[in-house]
């Protein structure tokens, strides 16, 4: 089973990197690791409502090809929507990788 033919939009994966800054210390900055495709759906109320319980927030389901690189903390950024990924989850065969996501609502006008 295929589901490419499934993923209809393209997102951009952000992940924060560390590196010394010259001090002792580290500076941290989100840097845009690749393109992928993707399949951005909400998720049902009883996903909604174990996440709820794990004590995260699960606004929407982002739907990926199995060796998508996306982890738990990337942020996913396409259109003028921003996911940062709560968690990272496949089914027992490698059909597609399933990102839950929290949507960043942008503050202010």
């Amino acid at each position: 089973m295929d589901i490419a033919h499934l993923l209809n939009r393209v997102l951009e994966v952000w992940r924060t990197v560390r590196s010394p800054d010259g001090g002792g210390g580290w500076e941290t900055a989100l840097v845009r690791q690749a393109d992928v495709f993707a399949k951005v759906d909400q998720p049902s109320a009883a996903e909604q409502l174990l996440a709820q319980q794990g004590g995260a927030e699960h606004t929407h389901s982002v739907y990926l090809l199995p060796g998508a690189d996306v982890r738990r903390g990337d942020e996913l950024r396409g259109g003028s929507q921003t996911f940062r990924v709560v968690s990272v989850v496949e089914p027992s065969a490698p059909v597609y990788r399933k990102a839950e996501c929290h949507l960043v609502e942008k503050e202010g006008a």
